[in-house]
């Protein structure tokens, strides 16, 4: 616990509180509570395990904020309300859910997110009603690029505002920032003929031609690569997988672009039929489910080997309020929380920094404007924004730009030995974060081997 009484002390100094945590009665809270609203998927088809660490992490960020005496406006202080909003994976129920938060809970600003998909569909929403909101892992690039498909007579998200503000951000990153460092990897280890089994939805279909885009860039041929669709909450795989083991040339790599319970399933079924992990196929996974020690090896017994996306600084370089959430975590759940979760209660912490510097919960357009001046260090790093109202020439960099955190951490892990420890598992790209000087471990080898 003496990582959360570090934490504590550097909290209270960034909300410009006193250096250590109140009493309620110290506080003096006003009645009036500020309600931030999270959005999570805690029922099925969505991928409810990560779900559930949203949540969580998102009353923990309340907890510490209000431990730091709330949210001090005018003099006095608010105590911070979590609302969750459960959008079970799928785009209606979000819009249903933000919705609630917004007109029935009283949110004045939103966090959270998982599905793309769910993003896309709620981001008009909160546009339109001013509601500052930070997204913290949704990947489709059109989040931050402003154009998005219309949903239920919903028209998409415009450039402007009334104010000419948008309301909208994002601490995880684009699709086009991340993949390039799962393609790349895959291209320095020699890939020929790769597959890739993406989910069929707004995240996994984008990501799935963005990943052929970059591996033919790299010299593979139209041929080399192909991509199978399947559906969240699809439970057998065998089909699918004795048509891949049945041809004549099995592929050099799977790559999975499947999130939460589905990807288990999936990577269980593949393991377990011997196509991925093996000895001619890298398996290689996007979902961090993979990083949960607990999750993992109970759902993937035979999953050894298996590569996964991470999102997110290594462990090596937690720092204190890094260690914080983690030590918490793992304290109540006995298992590794993920970097997305990591990401929530950040963009947590920035939102109630950022309503607090505009003096009010309510003053939608100040809010944002604070929003895109953060520059702060907290569990994932330092977070600012480069484009927004503040700097609005893109000059050549992509729309998905705005309003986009540019310097999150992504790195391939790779587990080598039965049983291991998330964090344990070896850092194989990019070379900068290696941490055990390889960029692959065979199956059944050990690194160096």
């Amino acid at each position: 616990m003496k990582a959360l009484a570090i934490y504590l002390c550097a909290l209270l100094l960034l909300l410009a509180s006193p250096l250590s945590a109140q009493s309620d009665e110290a506080c003096n809270f006003a009645e009036e509570v500020i309600r931030i609203g999270t959005l999570a998927p805690l029922s099925a088809p969505g991928a409810v395990l990560d779900g559930v660490q949203i949540a969580w992490v998102a009353e923990l960020a309340a907890e510490h904020v209000n431990a730091a005496c709330g949210i001090a406006i005018d003099g006095v202080n608010h105590r911070v309300e979590t609302v969750i909003g459960d959008s079970e994976g799928l785009p209606e129920r979000g819009q249903a859910a933000v919705e609630r938060m917004i007109f029935d809970d009283g949110a004045v600003a939103v966090i959270g997110g998982f599905h793309s998909a769910v993003a896309l569909a709620t981001m008009g929403i909160l546009h339109d009603n001013e509601i500052p909101t930070i997204y913290a892992s949704p990947w489709n690039d059109n989040i931050t690029a402003n154009g998005i498909q219309e949903f239920e007579t919903r028209a998409p998200r415009v450039s402007t505002n009334d104010d000419g503000l948008d309301y909208i951000f994002r601490t995880s990153p684009s699709i086009s920032l991340a993949a390039p460092t799962s393609m790349n990897w895959l291209l320095h280890l020699g890939v020929e003929r790769a597959i890739v089994i993406a989910e069929n939805t707004d995240y996994g279909v984008p990501a799935a031609q963005k990943d052929k885009e970059l591996l033919m860039a790299g010299g593979l041929a139209d041929d080399d690569v192909e991509i199978y669709h399947v559906e969240l909450g699809q439970e057998d795989f065998l089909p699918l997988i004795d048509r891949i083991l049945a041809r004549p040339d099995l592929p050099d790599a799977v790559m999975v672009e499947v999130t939460g319970e589905t990807m288990l399933n999936l990577t269980q079924q593949m393991a377990e039929s011997g196509l991925a992990p093996s000895e001619n196929t890298i398996c290689a996974l996007v979902d961090e489910t993979a990083y949960k020690t607990e999750t993992w090896w109970a759902s993937v017994p035979d999953g050894n080997y298996c590569a996964f996306f991470r999102v997110g600084i290594v462990p090596a370089l937690y720092n204190e309020m890094s260690l914080a959430v983690v030590n918490a975590y793992r304290d109540e759940y006995q298992d590794e929380i993920t970097s997305y979760a990591l990401a929530t209660y950040d963009a947590y912490m920035i939102m109630v920094q950022a309503i607090q510097r505009a003096g009010s919960a309510t003053d939608g357009p100040s809010i944002v404007r604070e929003i895109e001046q953060t520059d702060v260090t907290l569990t994932q790093g330092r977070y600012y924004f480069q484009y927004g109202s503040h700097n609005p020439d893109l000059g050549d960099d992509p729309a998905w730009m705005w309003h986009q955190w540019p310097e999150p951490a992504v790195t391939m892990m790779q587990y080598f030995i039965q049983g291991q420890p998330g964090p344990e598992a070896a850092v194989v790209w990019p070379p900068a974060y290696w941490t055990h000087d390889t960029a692959f471990i065979p199956y059944g080898a050990a690194p160096g081997e």
